[in-house]
């Protein structure tokens, strides 16, 4: 039901069942890796109003600490998540998780931790912060984009010119060639970097 992909390594379908709703996959020699691409296989769905929560377990000398990725389900069959701040990272103290007898740390030996939960129960949980997922910034910057686009549009659509204006004390005018600097300049910008109005 569930695969994973580690940069420059065979696809690995081979997890171990803890029970019926959680599972591990081991990742041998992790010291290295970045990112990690979790999927499902497409042979089988998750029942209705189910999916998976994915996490994460770096090898560390006091045992696993589990740091909860983000999830897939029948809608999100797939996700890449960059792991490589998780090496210093502690884990957040409001998804702890534990994978029975099965989640051991041997030396240089990761694990990724699938549990099946409700899709609300999922929607309410919050990944670590030092966690990305890959493709986040195209969608933001789709949004950011189709949303100054429609805010474009729907001003363009009240243009007057300046022999249709009527006078009116109580209302400000703005000239449509400023609306359309300001749109390309924040466009030019969020190309540039799409985090910039973090600044």
């Amino acid at each position: 039901m569930f695969g994973i992909i580690v940069s420059g390594r065979l696809v690995q379908t081979d997890f171990h069942p803890v029970n019926e709703t959680q599972f591990l996959f081991n990742i041998p020699e992790a010291d290295n890796i970045n990112h990690v691409v979790i999927f499902m296989t497409g042979q089988t769905p998750f029942p209705d109003g189910l999916g998976a929560a994915v996490y994460f377990s770096w090898p560390r000398p006091e045992g696993p600490v589990w740091t909860l990725l983000g999830h897939i389900s029948n809608q999100k069959p797939s996700a890449i998540y960059k792991i490589s701040s998780l090496k210093t990272a502690d884990s957040d103290d409001d998804n702890q998780i534990h994978f029975g007898d099965m989640s051991h740390q041997q030396s240089h030996l990761a694990q990724v931790g699938i549990s099946v939960e409700p899709l609300d129960q999922l929607a309410q949980q919050v990944p670590a912060s030092q966690v990305s997922v890959s493709g986040a910034v195209p969608t933001f910057m789709e949004f950011a984009t189709k949303m100054l686009e429609n805010f474009f549009n729907f001003s363009s659509s009240f243009a007057v010119t300046q022999s249709q204006m009527v006078p009116n004390p109580t209302e400000t005018f703005v000239p449509l060639s400023t609306l359309k600097n300001w749109f390309e300049n924040f466009q030019r910008r969020l190309q540039q970097n799409p985090y910039f109005w973090k600044s």
